[in-house]
């Protein structure tokens, strides 16, 4: 597991005084107000640095975060294109039946008719509801949706996600 949850990504600067605007990777924007430290990465997960946050606040969808030692809006613009991320023991606790979508990223996709689909590629939202990428090598990536009626046992820890594909919905992407 990633000792990092990565839960924005920054956008570029707001303001003059050094303040960043942060696309929230997070079901819950406002988990930004009561952010104390966070570190700076790549996209590939490579530390940057780490940072003490002096404030944050939600601007509609966007958090608007300040660092500590930042006060220059040139510096924050050089942050442009990296990621927030918080160490797993800052992360805000899931209850019972939810993950971190970077826990069930490379995890292997197995049907019950099947067999192996393939890994989980990413997760993302789709405005009804969250929607699995599945890699599959050679092949178009699969959409399956992360409903519990479809993805019926998930077992991070094992490395695995074990679904139930609606009728039809493997053929789509055979065709």
């Amino acid at each position: 597991m990633n000792e990092r949850i990565v839960i924005g990504k920054i956008i570029g600067a707001h303001g003059i005084r050094g303040e960043v605007k942060v696309f929230p990777i997070t079901d819950n924007v406002r988990r930004f107000n009561k952010l104390k430290n966070c570190f700076i990465e790549k996209e590939d997960g490579t530390v940057i640095k780490e940072l003490d946050v002096r404030g944050a606040r939600v601007d509609k969808t966007n958090a608007l975060v300040a660092f500590a030692d930042l006060f220059d809006r040139t510096e924050a613009e050089k942050l442009k294109g990296t990621y927030i991320s918080v160490s797993r023991d800052n992360a805000v606790k899931l209850s019972r039946g939810s993950y971190f979508i970077a826990d069930l990223k490379g995890a292997r996709v197995i049907d019950d008719d099947l067999g192996d689909l393939g890994v989980i590629n990413d997760i993302f939202e789709t405005g009804a509801n969250q929607v699995i990428e599945v890699k599959r090598p050679g092949k178009q990536n699969l959409l399956i949706p992360f409903l519990k009626a479809v993805c019926y046992e998930i077992e991070p820890e094992q490395g695995y996600v074990k679904v139930k594909l609606p009728d039809g919905l493997f053929e789509l992407y055979e065709g």
